[in-house]
């Protein structure tokens, strides 16, 4: 039996148990890094666990599941254990993350409004509502397949002002990076909202999931592909002015 199906099958509430693994992950992160300067040292620390949390989650809808009935897979279907151990594994990642940026980091207030955003979606489908979650984690899904790739980028734009090899592993990373990000957060996220929220709009699940849930769920999912499309497209903006500056200097 492989571990998706081993969660289909468990009955036990495994959060605290996921937010346990993040804790210690996170202060492995601090370990080694620990020859880093502070900053660096959050930030390294932060990568790691978000790593944790998007690896396997892509590694696990690339590997075989269990088998589910189509009614699981519709917009107001009911929860299945495993949906519920999956939005557990993320609700941990983020409250881990979330607490590292209030301890350490709490003038980051994007990062933060998105984390508690997330934490209310994913908190209110998973324990309120009880309905829905297989929209929420197509999305969530669709957030960490940049995931390996942005952290890695993040990594090296840490280090990027020091070391040339760094500052190499990040120009080559960026233009890939921005790339699959603007194809899935600006296309795919979208287009699988737009569908979420005609369905959600309609009045289709309005026995099992209140409307304010469903209206809340559409504006906090749409302004944060809404905000990721904005930083994704200064970060172009970037790379094309580096670019052009970069040729001036060659032609001079």
């Amino acid at each position: 039996m492989d571990i998706l199906a081993s969660l289909a099958a468990e009955e036990r509430w495994l959060y605290p148990a996921f937010l346990a693994i993040y804790a210690a992950i996170y202060c492995v992160g601090h370990l080694v890094f620990r020859r880093w300067e502070w900053r660096r040292r959050l930030d390294g620390a932060s990568c790691l666990i978000s790593l944790f949390h998007g690896t396997p989650r892509r590694a696990g809808r690339r590997g075989r599941r269990p088998r589910t009935a189509p009614a699981a897979r519709g917009f107001a279907a009911p929860n299945l254990h495993l949906h519920d151990h999956v939005l557990d594994y993320s609700v941990a990642y983020f409250t881990m993350d979330l607490l590292h940026y209030l301890a350490f980091l709490p003038g980051d207030i994007l990062f933060i409004a998105h984390h508690l955003a997330t934490l209310f979606v994913f908190v209110t489908c998973r324990y309120f509502v009880r309905h829905g979650a297989f929209a929420l984690l197509v999305l969530l899904v669709l957030a960490e397949v940049t995931s390996l790739l942005q952290n890695a980028w993040t990594l090296a734009g840490i280090w990027r002002d020091q070391s040339p090899a760094a500052a190499r592993v990040y120009g080559a990373l960026s233009p890939p990076f921005y790339a699959l990000y603007t194809i899935v957060r600006g296309v795919a996220g979208p287009l699988f909202l737009l569908k979420m929220s005609v369905f959600y709009l309609s009045g289709q699940a309005v026995d099992v999931i209140p409307w304010w849930v469903r209206i809340s769920w559409i504006v906090v999912v749409g302004t944060a592909i809404a905000v990721s499309n904005v930083w994704i497209w200064n970060l172009w903006k970037e790379l094309f002015s580096e670019r052009k500056q970069a040729m001036a200097k060659k032609d001079t």
